[in-house]
C-alpha cells in the first residue's frame, strides 16, 4: 500500500514579468552600457597629455538637490497611487514633474556657466567635450522621462492611476528613479576624476 503512493510535484510557476517592464529594464540595461563605455573612455583620455582639469558648474550641484526631491515625490505618488489617495497622486506626480522641468531648466543654465568659464564643446580641450556628453545625454533621457511623467500625470487626472491600475506608474518611477542614480553617479564621478 505505501508503495502505491506516489508523490507529485506541483507545478512550478514560471518567473514572469510584464512585458513592457521588462523591455524598460533591457532598455536600462543599455543606457548603463552607454554611460559605463563614455565614463570608461574618460578615464582613459586622461590619462593623456594635454588634459585640463573640468570645472564643475554650480548650477549641477543645485541640480543634483533638485533631482534628488523629484525622486521623493515620486516616491510620494507611488505610494499616493497604492492608496487610492488619488489627491495627493496628483499633487506628487505635479510636483515631480515640475522638478522634472526645473532639473532640465538648471542643466541650460549650467551650460551657460560653461561656456562662460571658456568651456566649450569643441575646440578646446576633450575634458570639456565629455561634460557636455554625459550631461547632454542624461538630459537627453530626462526629457523623455518628463514626457514619461506627463503620461502618467494626465492618467492620473484621468483616473486611470490607482492600486488596481499601478504598471504605468511603476515604469514610470523605476525610470525615473534610474535617472536619479544615474545622475548621482555621474555627478561624483565627474568631481572624483576631474
Amino acid at each position: 500500500m505505501a508503495a502505491d503512493i506516489k508523490i507529485v510535484e506541483e507545478a512550478k510557476k514560471p518567473l514572469s514579468m510584464h512585458p513592457q517592464k521588462f523591455a524598460l529594464w533591457l532598455f536600462i540595461v543599455t543606457v548603463i552600457m552607454l554611460f559605463g563605455a563614455w565614463t570608461s573612455a574618460y578615464i582613459v583620455k586622461r590619462g593623456d597629455i594635454g588634459w585640463s582639469e573640468i570645472v564643475i558648474p554650480n548650477l549641477f550641484y543645485v541640480n543634483t538637490g533638485i533631482i534628488v526631491l523629484s525622486s521623493i515625490s515620486m516616491v510620494w505618488a507611488v505610494n499616493a497611487a497604492r492608496k487610492d489617495n488619488l489627491e495627493k497622486l496628483k499633487l506628487a506626480i505635479s510636483i515631480t514633474t515640475i522638478l522634472g522641468v526645473a532639473f532640465l531648466v538648471g542643466q541650460f543654465l549650467a551650460y551657460g556657466e560653461m561656456i562662460a568659464m571658456k568651456e566649450f564643446f569643441t575646440g578646446g580641450n576633450v575634458s570639456h567635450s565629455f561634460m557636455y556628453v554625459l550631461s547632454g545625454a542624461h538630459a537627453l533621457h530626462v526629457i523623455g522621462g518628463v514626457v514619461f511623467l506627463l503620461i502618467v500625470l494626465t492618467a492620473s487626472f484621468k483616473n486611470k492611476v490607482h492600486s488596481k491600475s499601478m504598471v504605468r506608474i511603476e515604469m514610470c518611477a523605476t525610470y525615473w528613479h534610474f535617472l536619479d542614480i544615474l545622475w548621482l553617479y555621474l555627478f561624483i564621478f565627474l568631481i572624483l576624476n576631474r
